[in-house]
């Protein structure tokens, strides 16, 4: 395990109807140039959205859920880098929760209100995992862009 501190920058953003909201946050960051960003908190609601559940793995990663409703967001956390891992949950009108891995097509609702935070002295990429089979978090410093930290 690595672990690197650094100062945090903060940013704020609210997204309305009908956006697409991962696609509306990969975008925030890019035009930022963000360079390890993630969410802080979210709150609001979506009509749809697209997730993989936990039983999938590196080697079968159909175990997809397409929902379609409106659900309040109880949950969003992730890392928004290029390669974004997001996990969302939401909750149905009789209150029953669901979540998952964010594949996207989270049409917002009614409103989604994001903290975004930025690890300023930090860069974050994906890099394949061997043991695990997927791309994983690798944590720069300055001192060691370009290098796997």
């Amino acid at each position: 395990m690595m672990a690197e501190g650094s100062a945090l920058q903060v940013h704020a953003v609210r997204f309305g109807p009908g956006q697409e909201l991962f696609g509306c946050l990969q975008t925030f960051v890019e035009e930022r140039r963000l360079r390890a960003p993630f969410i802080i908190t979210c709150v609001g609601s979506v009509t749809k959205a697209t997730l993989r559940l936990a039983n999938a793995t590196a080697t079968n990663t159909n175990e997809v859920l397409h929902l379609s409703g409106c659900f309040e967001i109880v949950s969003l956390v992730g890392t928004l880098n290029r390669d974004a891992h997001v996990h969302i949950s939401l909750s149905d009108s009789e209150g029953r929760t669901i979540g998952g891995h964010v594949l996207g097509d989270l049409e917002v609702f009614t409103t989604a209100e994001v903290v975004i935070g930025e690890a300023v002295d930090l860069q974050f990429s994906r890099e394949m995992d061997q043991q695990t089979g997927f791309p994983e978090l690798v944590v720069q410093t300055p001192s060691k862009m370009g290098k796997s930290a």
